[in-house]
């Protein structure tokens, strides 16, 4: 019976891979780790934050680099056509050894290329068994590494991806609760923006490369014009004078 495990590892520190992710990994014939495409559609050459964090843990020897369309958003048929080939290759993969881990960065139920793997796998493996292991997200980290607390008492906890526009992100700003955005470096002057207008911007605080050498940490009221890294990840928390205990 094949197996497909999604086995989350973390942000980029690789001392915050679960004792059953490391486990996951190395019981795996195959870990399959995801790369960015080149122009022309081929191996990028750079390894990423989930091939770079597996290699503390397995050896390069079973791990296996394919192609996803992690930086196509333009293309729409380029994207499909790449996804349908990273597919292909992991099911040949499944097939002919069994049991295959994907590593994917933070968790692979949360904004994962994990999960449109395995949509794909299902069609083209029947039969095939999914599991996931679960890892630490960047906001559990970036929380723990700046001393943002996500949420207290009845407080809501709002993730938004900023790809989606940054009108969903000024919706959940103007919401009770903490807001975390994901992916807004590229658009990190409008994020500044409708932190300012929202009244957050003081409490704020973003982080992008978390656990990697070229961490960066800071208060959200330093953001500029210039874009951040894509993977920029931002905790905005609500005002709290109720003082300690006083939204349960």
């Amino acid at each position: 019976m094949s197996r497909l495990i999604g086995v989350g590892v973390g942000p980029g520190d690789p001392e915050l891979v679960t004792v059953k992710g490391v486990n996951a990994l190395r019981a795996a014939d195959v870990v399959v780790v995801p790369v960015m495409a080149a122009p022309d559609g081929k191996d990028g050459g750079e390894p990423g934050r989930a091939e770079a964090t597996v290699l503390h843990y397995v050896s390069a020897d079973n791990v296996v680099r394919v192609v996803f369309a992690l930086n196509e958003r333009s293309d729409r048929a380029r994207r499909e056509a790449a996804w349908d080939a990273a597919g292909g290759r992991v099911a040949e993969l499944l097939r002919e050894h069994g049991t295959v881990a994907f590593a994917t960065i933070g968790d692979p139920n949360v904004y994962s290329t994990f999960t449109y793997l395995a949509q794909t796998i299902g069609e083209l493996v029947p039969g095939v068994v999914v599991e996931t292991v679960p890892g630490i997200t960047a906001m559990q980290d970036l929380a723990s590494r700046s001393g943002a607390v996500l949420t207290e008492g009845t407080e809501p906890l709002t993730l938004v991806p900023v790809t989606a526009g940054s009108r969903v992100l000024k919706e959940a700003l103007a919401g009770p609760g903490t807001v975390v955005a994901y992916k807004f470096g590229r658009q990190a002057a409008e994020v500044a923006q409708a932190l300012r207008e929202s009244g957050r911007l003081e409490d704020a605080v973003w982080g992008a490369s978390l656990g990697m050498p070229e961490e960066t940490v800071r208060p959200a009221a330093g953001l500029g014009d210039e874009p951040l890294p894509y993977l920029s990840t931002l905790i905005a928390p609500p005002r709290r004078d109720g003082g300690r205990g006083g939204k349960l």
